[in-house]
């Protein structure tokens, strides 16, 4: 007995009132990492379409000036400023979130305007962000025009040096303009592209009802998805 007493002691009573057991602090700590995925990295903003890595590309290309008018600047310069002051996570992230950016197979309206090669549909890779180069697309504008009018709030950076948008003063809905995918902790998305006229169409019903159009309302102005490369019906 005195020797299973040793190798099973009985639990300590005397415990302080904030103990946790490891379940209940694994339970914590994972619902913590959870949260932290689905809303820091891997699902959309339904108010501006954008991953935060979206977010911080579009911020940092807009302040250093290359819109759809500017002269491209290597794609290494955008990760490099993006990772010093917004994204504090691999170069590989960042440009890879740029490459999809730019495809116009990945997006039905590409927010970025890339120089060089960004890969093919057929599955070849994007060069090296030392050989390609980047701006802005007109579109992008709708995403990015009012940010400096108090049309959104600003948080601090990772290191609280510098701030940065919490969301893009989007004009029109993006989540359902170049659809959106993700696979978070415990959910996932996956939403098709739609075409711009009928979404505008189906934000001024909306508008014009005061929100209370109806879903088959709103299925008159979109009959349904718009695919960046075609698509066939089969009956």
């Amino acid at each position: 007995m005195d020797d299973q007493q040793t190798l099973f002691p009985p639990p300590t009573p005397d415990l302080p009132d904030d103990a946790l057991t490891l379940g209940d602090y694994a339970e914590r700590a994972y619902l913590d990492y959870a949260v932290s995925v689905v809303k820091g990295r891997a699902l959309p903003e339904v108010a501006d379409g954008q991953k935060p890595v979206q977010r911080r590309i579009l911020h940092s290309m807009n302040q250093l000036g290359l819109g759809a008018d500017a002269k491209p600047r290597k794609s290494a310069t955008v990760v490099g400023d993006v990772l010093g002051k917004l994204h504090p996570h691999g170069d590989q992230s960042v440009y890879d979130a740029l490459v999809r950016m730019a495809q116009s197979f990945s997006l039905r309206y590409p927010l970025i305007d890339g120089q060089g090669n960004f890969g093919s549909r057929d599955g070849d890779g994007a060069a090296a962000m030392r050989y390609t180069e980047a701006r802005l697309t007109p579109i992008a504008r709708l995403l990015l025009d009012e940010i400096d009018e108090g049309t959104v709030d600003f948080g601090p950076n990772y290191d609280g040096s510098s701030t940065e948008p919490e969301l893009l003063p989007a004009r029109l809905p993006f989540v359902l303009l170049n659809g959106a995918s993700g696979i978070a902790v415990g959910m996932a998305t996956e939403i098709p592209s739609h075409h711009l006229a009928e979404v505008a169409a189906a934000a001024v019903a909306m508008v014009k009802s005061n929100g209370k159009a109806t879903t088959a309302e709103l299925l008159e102005h979109v009959p349904g998805p718009d695919f960046p490369g075609g698509g066939l019906f089969f009956y």
